[in-house]
């Protein structure tokens, strides 16, 4: 498989690349940062136009595309400013949409391809403090599945990776003037027992099963089956949550 990692310097993104290759796919790291094959901001259409011209002249094709980068960002109603909502949007969606828009014709052109972009658990269940950071990622799963169904006639499959929080840099760049949501996010991520290397071994498991959204950990499937199964219950959670929070 020829495969394009974005965010592939560290976290998430590193230990996708790590498995794939493990299993002798291509990969192709790319990173705003040095220190991965291709240099590739995800806002800028230039260099996603770039990502492109490299998979074609070096690959002739693409078999699956991971939107990994993003941010981590939150903040209560009346403490999330405007400017921060413009940040993770531009970033943890538009991202998304620049690079799954870049390589749709390719995949249209060759009639195959997977794209899978990587939201979060806040994609499907929605927890106070964070109504900036919950948006974009269910807006990620939204849009992965209008990809997959417009798609699906080109033999082109979509997913979305919804997992919780586990050990990862991704809270270095959280941003966002409410601070309390920042210490306890970053709690959080900080006492998960859930590896970055656990969550990309269960993506490409989701992968290989063709799951239209990959919920890769028991902690997220708790709480999305919790939603489904019992919404009072997760209403008296989530509310019990947000109480706590007023009184950090």
């Amino acid at each position: 498989m020829r495969v394009l990692v974005t965010g592939a310097a560290s976290g998430l993104g590193a230990a996708l690349v790590s498995a794939f290759r493990a299993r002798g796919d291509e990969v192709l790291a790319t990173d705003r940062l040095p220190g991965c094959h291709l240099i590739l901001d995800i806002t800028s259409d230039d260099d996603w136009a770039a990502a492109l011209a490299h998979v074609q002249e070096t690959w002739g094709g693409l078999d699956i595309l991971v939107n990994n980068a993003g941010v981590a960002g939150g903040g209560r109603i009346d403490l999330c400013t405007m400017d921060e909502w413009r940040w993770i949007t531009e970033i943890n969606l538009f991202g998304v949409v620049r690079g799954t828009k870049t390589f749709t014709p390719m995949f249209k052109e060759q009639r195959s391809g997977h794209i899978v972009n990587v939201a979060s658990l806040a994609g499907l269940v929605h927890p106070a403090g964070m109504g900036s950071y919950n948006a974009v990622k269910a807006a990620v799963v939204a849009f992965t599945e209008t990809a997959g169904h417009e798609l699906a006639s080109y033999g082109v499959k979509a997913s979305a990776v919804c997992p919780s929080y586990f050990r990862t840099n991704l809270i270095d760049s959280m941003q966002g003037t409410d601070e309390t949501v920042g210490k306890v996010i970053g709690n959080l991520v900080a006492s998960s027992k859930i590896t970055a290397d656990d969550i990309a071994a269960a993506v490409l498991q989701g992968i290989d099963n063709g799951d239209d959204v990959i919920v890769p950990d028991e902690a997220a499937r708790f709480a999305y089956y919790l939603k489904w199964a019992d919404r009072p219950a997760y209403d008296d959670m989530m509310r019990k949550q947000a109480e706590k929070l007023e009184h950090a």
